[in-house]
């Protein structure tokens, strides 16, 4: 008997023992259903993450000014280090080349009150000030209206990008708010854009206004204004060369010596791919946990279903080992038909497997159809190795079986 005629016997018996091949076809389906379900979710929510941020530079490092803390070491004062200046912050902008998006952000104020007409905000209000980046680089979208232009931002216009919740506070239901005034911080300025609503996150950009650097740097008056640059670069491979380049461009406008250390902070973001690699990972050992478990059942149920089929057909591999048939070969048979139910269950898990998965991306909003290829071929090659594993020792009972005695069997 070879391989092939193993493979039919196998279908045979499968079919002889319907219901029993079913359930526990059905047990393999759940554990691969689970398996493949969870990481060609986790693979759609990654690849849509991927996607969305593979124009924004999901690498990025920041240069801001150096924290003075004045304390005293050891006897010995620290050295206090300038705040990084706006025209410093430019002659950086004009000089830096490296290919990358760049943004430039200040704080004004977190605590400014907005007025219009009769309404007013609460004195929570945060107000910074940006590039035309602004937008791009912090994940936001604009909902109503336009960024800033090149003339904005050149000259300081007096225009501002409002959030969700200023709108909302401000304004009545479907009441326009571009082109209107706000009042804040003793000027009035005019409504360009409205940011689309964000929600929560490390800062509440709902609650908050963007206007154009060069307009901050004069509503923040007299106030030396704390300026950061967020520089994002889309090949992770290359943010070294971007940061070393970054860091002469800016010690040689600060004029810091040799050998001494930096007169500013430069260090890189944890990316947000880097985020989702840690999220994803949890949630595919999670993943693989829940398919472990369940398949681990399923190999023990499967085991036991061999074990009933070897003595309830003792007496046909005494038959076979009278006609010639080897140790191998009755092996071969029991093996193969364990990895013929696990196939068949492992089928349906890895079909119900990819349709649950993308039905989970889809109710997080991911549009993006997800066949995991390699999952499928990882799905089939556990199916092939629980079989085997479970098939193995009911296989070796039945070859040691002698044929004499198992042609007396009842």
């Amino acid at each position: 008997m070879n391989l092939a005629e193993n493979f039919r016997e196998g279908l045979r018996s499968v079919n002889a023992n319907l219901l029993r091949s079913i359930l526990t076809a059905t047990i393999v389906a759940f554990g691969i259903m689970s398996l493949v379900g969870i990481l060609t979710a986790i693979d759609g929510i990654q690849n849509s993450v991927n996607d969305s941020l593979s124009e924004l530079g999901v690498n990025t490092f920041n240069i801001s000014s150096k924290e003075n803390r004045s304390q005293r070491r050891s006897g010995v004062v620290e050295k206090s280090y300038p705040q990084l200046k706006y025209k410093e912050i430019k002659e950086f902008e004009e000089n830096y080349f490296y290919p990358s998006t760049m943004l430039i952000s200040a704080t004004v104020t977190q605590i400014a009150e907005v007025k219009r007409l009769s309404k007013k905000t609460n004195p929570n209000v945060w107000v910074a000030g940006g590039n035309d980046e602004y937008v791009t680089l912090n994940g936001l979208y604009i909902d109503k209206g336009r960024n800033f232009s090149n003339l904005d931002l050149q000259y300081g216009t007096n225009v501002i990008i409002i959030g969700h919740q200023i709108l909302k506070d401000l304004y009545d239901e479907n009441e326009e708010a571009i082109g209107t005034n706000l009042n804040f911080l003793g000027g009035k300025y005019r409504v360009i854009g409205v940011l689309e609503k964000k929600g929560m996150s490390n800062r509440n950009y709902d609650n908050s206004i963007v206007m154009p650097l060069l307009t901050a740097k004069r509503a923040g008056g007299n106030r030396q204004l704390s300026y950061t640059i967020t520089i994002g670069i889309s090949d992770q491979t290359k943010i070294d060369q971007a940061m070393g380049e970054a860091t002469g461009i800016m010690r040689k406008i600060r004029r810091d010596r040799l050998g001494d250390p930096n007169s500013f902070d430069i260090e890189q973001s944890m990316s947000l791919s880097e985020r989702m690699a840690e999220v994803t990972g949890v949630l595919r050992v999670g993943g693989f946990t829940v398919g472990f478990v369940t398949l681990l059942g399923a190999s023990i149920a499967l085991m036991n279903i061999m074990m009933v089929s070897v003595t309830e057909r003792t007496r046909e591999v005494g038959v076979r080992k009278a006609i010639g048939a080897t140790p191998l070969r009755i092996r071969q048979q029991f093996i193969v038909e364990a990895i013929v139910v696990c196939l068949i269950g492992g089928f349906f898990g890895i079909i119900l497997g990819i349709l649950i998965g993308n039905l989970v991306a889809s109710l997080m909003g991911i549009t993006n159809v997800v066949i995991p290829w390699i999952w499928m071929l990882f799905g089939v090659v556990i199916c092939v190795l629980v079989g085997l594993i479970s098939g193995y020792y009911p296989a070796y009972k039945a070859s040691k079986l002698h044929p004499i005695d198992s042609l007396r069997f009842e």
